[in-house]
């Protein structure tokens, strides 16, 4: 096994606890500025006043180093969430993840899942940000939140939440409720918005 010098996730604050295998440095025959680094089965920690907050991890992981580099997690990734008694809060599933470093900020996007462990609420969404200097998700896409008295809601113009989704804001929400065991109504999605709440600003692309 060989350490990885490449997959510190948050320009610092993850540190790397292993990855199995090969790094592969390839060289950019175009330019000199761009180089590819290439670490498998990573598993990864955030860390705050010495205490682990989160951990990543990955079945692969790509580094380019450019003008602005980046780190590009190609083939899904999952985060699990601690608070400062190292109690799973929440935790975080997509099928794709970039960080920029010069942002400090990951995005996400496809199949995206952030569930509350504790609550059991859980949200579903197509993109989604995850800055992590203000250690909050935030989106302008449509979202969904299942909660676990089976009320869904929608937010039609995205969200924002805590990092262990403790709490959250739908932007233009609606939402809908379960039924009583002998309905036969089948409950469908809302059309139109409800109860509008001030639309968060332009979400940056990835």
């Amino acid at each position: 096994m060989r350490y990885c010098r490449l997959a510190m996730l948050a320009a610092g604050f993850f540190t790397l606890c292993g990855c199995e295998n090969n790094i592969k440095d390839i060289p950019d025959l175009r330019t000199k500025r761009t180089a590819l680094e290439e670490g498998h089965d990573i598993v990864s920690y955030l860390s705050e006043g010495g205490k682990p907050k989160a951990k990543l991890t990955a079945p692969l992981m790509y580094r380019y180093e450019a003008d602005s580099s980046y780190v590009e997690f190609p083939k899904t990734l999952h985060v699990d969430f601690y608070n400062d008694s190292l109690v799973k809060e929440s935790q975080l599933d997509a099928h794709y993840g970039k960080y920029r470093e010069w942002e400090n900020k990951v995005f996400l996007k496809d199949s995206v899942v952030v569930m509350n462990v504790l609550k059991k609420d859980t949200l579903k969404c197509d993109e989604l940000w995850w800055d992590q200097s203000t250690q909050k998700f935030y989106t302008n896409k449509p979202v969904r939140i299942f909660k676990s008295d089976g009320t869904v809601v929608y937010g039609q113009d995205g969200m924002e939440a805590a990092q262990n989704f403790s709490w959250y804001v739908i932007y233009r929400s609606t939402g809908r409720g379960p039924l009583p065991k002998d309905s036969d109504s089948t409950p469908q999605p809302p059309k139109g918005g409800e109860g509008n709440t001030p639309k968060q600003g332009n979400t940056p692309g990835p």
